[in-house]
């Protein structure tokens, strides 16, 4: 397809902007998708926000936007699995295939990863992408290309449930009602797990939590989380914790919480970098902490859970702004917290 497209450009810190670019052209194992929705991650906002995660800088003008959902328009010539118009959900790491970790089966891990805005790749705020065929998932009638952008968040939401252990008779907590939070906490209940509560400071979005399906909330800020926890259990403690508030007071409270031999899952980065922890506490308990980085073979699973109405992305979204209104819609989404849970940008008119 020829012709020019519109981006939306991250001008500098906090500014937006657009340009125009060719529309790419598919190799012989792409697809080129039409995009319709694109989520707005928190580390889309990060890099809005300072210009870097960690070791990765943003040098301007950069592409943001890591959760697309769209349809097919072309197909390379190699594609047989996907057709025109066919609606799809996109993973947005491409991997090296061959590194031990690939071959493992553990692709998440791949260094050589090329991952939608993670600087230097550009990300997908923008009218068309070509991307690997084999890592757009095709999605059911009954689930939109707005649920399929989703599909990016929820995989690691679904990733952390697994890595916990996550089934049916347990009880669980979240730390966190952000949303990484709450798709958290509706894959552990898609997975079977019998209780499970969420935490936050701001009441909206614990209401927000209730709504989606948590089986109970508490209010950091009005409560004792580790005491309401333990009187939840009957001063038994809770099996899994999936922590994603990021701080250090909230993981202690993750350990203090838990009962002997139980498993908390680290899902953030702490903006500190360190922490220092209750670890006699932790030892005592033969805890077992595991973390995430991403996600891996999680699509499928993830877009049968919604297509059988056992996850309600769209109830997780609290804004839709249109692709000319990106700059506010980045602005909002760092301002006011509290109200917006999840945003997402609606590309195609």
């Amino acid at each position: 397809m020829e012709g020019k497209m519109k981006v939306a450009i991250m001008e500098d810190i906090g500014k937006m902007g657009f340009t125009e670019r060719d529309i790419p052209t598919p190799a012989e194992n792409e697809v080129l998708v039409k995009l319709e929705y694109v989520g707005i991650c928190g580390s889309d906002l990060h890099y809005y926000e300072s210009g870097a995660i960690g070791d990765f800088v943003v040098e301007t003008p950069f592409v943001l936007g890591h959760e697309p959902g769209g349809t097919v328009v072309e197909v390379g010539s190699k594609v047989t699995h996907l057709k025109v118009g066919d609606r799809v959900a996109l993973e947005p790491g491409t991997t090296c295939g061959h590194c031990e970790f690939c071959r493992q089966g553990k692709y998440n891990l791949c260094p050589d990863v090329v991952f939608f805005a993670t600087p230097p790749v550009d990300g997908v705020f923008q009218e068309y992408v070509a991307h690997e065929a084999d890592l757009c998932f095709k999605l059911p009638d009954n689930v939109s290309t707005m649920e399929g952008a989703l599909i990016e968040p929820l995989a690691v939401g679904f990733h952390a449930a697994n890595q916990g252990g996550a089934h049916a008779g347990q009880t669980a907590v979240v730390m966190g009602s952000g949303c990484i939070g709450l798709v958290s906490m509706m894959a552990m209940k898609a997975e079977g797990v019998s209780k499970v509560y969420v935490v936050d400071v701001v009441q909206k979005r614990l209401d927000k939590a209730l709504e989606l399906g948590a089986d109970g909330v508490i209010n950091g800020k009005e409560q004792d989380t580790v005491q309401e926890i333990l009187k939840l259990t009957g001063g038994a403690g809770c099996d899994l914790v999936i922590e994603t508030a990021g701080t250090e007071f909230t993981t202690s409270q993750a350990i203090r919480m838990t009962k002997p031999g139980a498993t908390i899952v680290l899902v953030w980065y702490s903006k500190s970098g360190e922490m220092t922890l209750p670890t006699s506490v932790l030892v005592n308990k033969e805890l077992t902490i595991k973390t995430i980085f991403r996600y891996r073979h999680i699509y499928p699973m993830a877009i049968q859970a919604v297509e059988t109405g056992r996850v309600n992305l769209k109830g997780l979204v609290t804004n839709i702004f249109d692709f000319d209104d990106i700059q506010n819609a980045m602005d909002q989404s760092i301002h006011d917290k509290e109200n917006i849970v999840k945003a997402v940008i609606k590309i195609a008119k």
